[in-house]
């Protein structure tokens, strides 16, 4: 089997990183590790939405955000469906828009289809380069499908699509650990706040002739 964290560091901003090493540190509290530990453990499992909706997620999800080999990927679409179950929302929301579910639910519909009847497939069973067509389009407004059921679909691409996946990536540990993030500062903190200064528990952006040094420190961060 590959061992993905042993091909991480070359060309990397923050090689040798993991910010799952602060687990038992002082970096971390009791708080902080319950709620990494359900991200975590987020099933690629639909509870919120249905199983044809789920895919039809995935697909999306695999366009907006793809992920690099050969770590294991972000369960983006899990993630999302696990917030949507557990009732978490914005608390507010753009006025054509429908509560957070159900705007979900009616994008994903829509977006299926608009997908057959361009392509007579779902939007989960086309070629990537359609869906990206596809998600253009979205993003431009000109999907016009009844399923939209009067929810415009550039204010779903803009206000739910995007930024909840995009939400939902950045919330998991592995993206932390490639942009050199700590998670969140309960209970040490931070200290030195002063331009590019960074404390012992932050992770070392690798500069250029000095990724060793970068590896070197970020093994060790805590």
């Amino acid at each position: 089997m590959l061992d993905w964290k042993a091909e991480r560091g070359a060309g990397e901003p923050y090689p040798g990183y993991d910010v799952l090493a602060k687990w038992r540190s002082p970096s971390w509290n009791d708080k902080t590790r319950e709620v990494v530990a359900a991200r975590l453990k987020a099933a690629d499992e639909p509870r919120f939405f249905t199983r044809e909706e789920f895919e039809t997620l995935i697909a999306v999800a695999d366009r907006i955000l793809p992920q690099p080999a050969p770590r294991p990927p972000i369960p983006v679409a899990a993630l999302l469906d696990q917030k949507l179950q557990d009732g978490v929302m914005d608390g507010y929301r753009a006025a054509s828009l429908p509560r957070d579910g159900e705007a979900w639910r009616r994008g994903l519909r829509a977006l299926d289809a608009e997908a057959r009847a361009r392509h007579d497939h779902g939007f989960a069973k086309i070629v990537e380069s359609d869906r990206d067509d596809l998600l253009r389009c979205c993003e431009a407004g000109e999907l016009k499908s009844p399923a939209w059921d009067g929810m415009p679909s550039q204010t779903f691409f803009k206000h739910r699509l995007l930024r909840d996946l995009v939400l939902a990536y950045y919330c998991h540990p592995i993206s932390w650990s490639e942009i050199g993030w700590g998670g969140p500062a309960s209970p040490r903190g931070y200290v030195r706040l002063d331009f590019n200064d960074r404390d012992p528990w932050e992770a070392a952006e690798a500069k250029p002739g000095h990724e060793a040094d970068a590896l070197r420190v970020n093994r060790n961060v805590r």
